[in-house]
């Protein structure tokens, strides 16, 4: 694909692209009075304008109805999680049993590694990325703590090799096949928060099972960002938040999949609250659970309604736009931020993150050598909206939904302009 370091170009490119009138549908932070250039989506999305609408529904359905609600609102709250399942299916690559909306991201990680990391025996080991981002880092560290094992021997971190900075899908199918039936699971962060690699899922998980381990990914920044078929891969389980790509709201309610195998077996174990009880018997208040089908027999409390407003309002603009018109959008306006950044001169940076597009979403990772805050802060005085990360990486995400392709020639022209 061809691009011009225009802004002739970028509009456009704008003017013909048929999502661009989503962007509409978002409120735009504002600098000195105009749209802040956002591009950072990879850390919080921007709110649909339709939330506080469907916020102020529920308010008055609360109003009106009081406990009644739960059966009387216009979405009611007995089953409010039934609402995501459909839409959140088709964003991961699931069946709709397979998937719930519930709790937060690390919350429901530890809820799935209580589940599948069993440990028996010689078969106790966890593997990781090296470098993950620190919540995984303590969830993986403090489960194999519980069960009694030393972190520095239990977990397997791949790193990348020497003056390199992305891991090569061949090592860490070397390392499983290794660890051989010491492992008990394969946790890796889908798309790494740091370098916006895009790990090969799918062969991860069949090698994982080839050894006997289950794989588990932590989805934290591929959800909504890059192409999923958990089912189809075979993925036993994944977790996610939708406060990011999904752009449900900081502390947005989290998600979480289990494969239909596990799902539908109630003989594997699981914390047992009262949301994950069969709905038929739930309000007998009988000893003895019984777990309803699917993932859902993973929740633990009622869903948080109106913590799930506005995750309600960005699924429905989801389920028009679909998975497949916002890669294709994706992969033109990454393309084009990529072609802009080797334009700049003179800063000295270069992007960590995967040339090929099957191995990245729309994150870009620049990394820079020295004065990297220095360029952050300028960023932002100008108002582009990036995100840095320790220790030298200011990460941008061009997100189709509600980025152009004239955001992106801002960004280039005021990246260009530092001096």
């Amino acid at each position: 694909m061809s691009y011009e370091a225009s802004l002739e170009y970028a509009r456009v490119q704008d003017k013909n692209d048929p999502l661009n009138a989503y962007r509409s549908r978002f409120f735009l932070p504002q600098h000195n009075g105009t749209n802040v250039a956002y591009f950072c989506g990879n850390s919080l999305g921007l709110q649909p304008k339709s939330v506080g609408t469907y916020m102020q529904a529920e308010l008055n359905d609360w109003a009106q109805f009081g406990v009644e609600g739960h059966f009387q609102a216009a979405h009611p709250w007995f089953s409010y999680h039934h609402f995501f399942s459909e839409r959140l299916a088709g964003i991961v690559g699931a069946n709709k049993d397979e998937v719930v909306a519930m709790n937060t991201l690390t919350v429901n990680l530890h809820l799935l590694m209580l589940s599948f990391y069993r440990p028996k025996g010689n078969r106790y080991k966890i593997l990781m990325e090296a470098g993950a981002f620190p919540s995984d880092q303590y969830a993986v560290e403090t489960q194999v703590r519980m069960y009694g094992y030393n972190p520095e021997d239990a977990i397997i971190e791949i790193a990348p090799k020497e003056g390199a900075h992305l891991i090569e899908d061949a090592d860490i199918i070397h390392a499983i096949q290794e660890a051989g039936k010491s492992l008990a699971l394969v946790m890796i962060g889908g798309v790494n928060y740091y370098t916006g690699q895009f790990f090969d899922l799918h062969n991860i998980t069949n090698v994982a099972h080839s050894v006997g381990a289950y794989a588990g990914f932590d989805l934290a920044h591929a959800v909504g960002n890059v192409p999923l078929s958990l089912h189809a891969w075979n993925v036993d389980f994944a977790c996610w938040c939708s406060y990011k790509y999904l752009n449900s709201g900081p502390g947005g309610v989290g998600g979480a999949f289990v494969h239909e195998r596990h799902g539908s077996d109630p003989s594997l174990f699981r914390l047992a609250g009262w949301w994950g009880n069969e709905e038929k018997s739930r309000f007998k208040m009988q000893k003895g659970f019984v777990p309803q089908n699917g993932a859902a027999s993973w929740q633990m409390s009622n869903a948080p309604v109106f913590n799930m407003v506005a995750h309600n309002a960005s699924l429905e603009v989801f389920a028009e736009v679909g998975m497949t018109a916002l890669r294709a959008k994706s992969l033109r306006l990454t393309g084009f931020m990529e072609f802009l950044l080797r334009q700049v001169m003179p800063v000295p940076f270069q992007v960590i993150t995967p040339t090929e597009t099957h191995r990245r979403g729309c994150q870009l990772s620049l990394l820079f050598a020295e004065r990297g805050r220095e360029v952050f802060d300028a960023l932002t005085a100008n108002g582009v909206v990036a995100d840095w990360r320790e220790p030298n990486v200011i990460r941008i995400a061009p997100v189709p939904l509600y980025n152009s392709f004239e955001d992106c020639f801002r960004f280039y022209e005021v990246l260009s302009g530092i001096k």
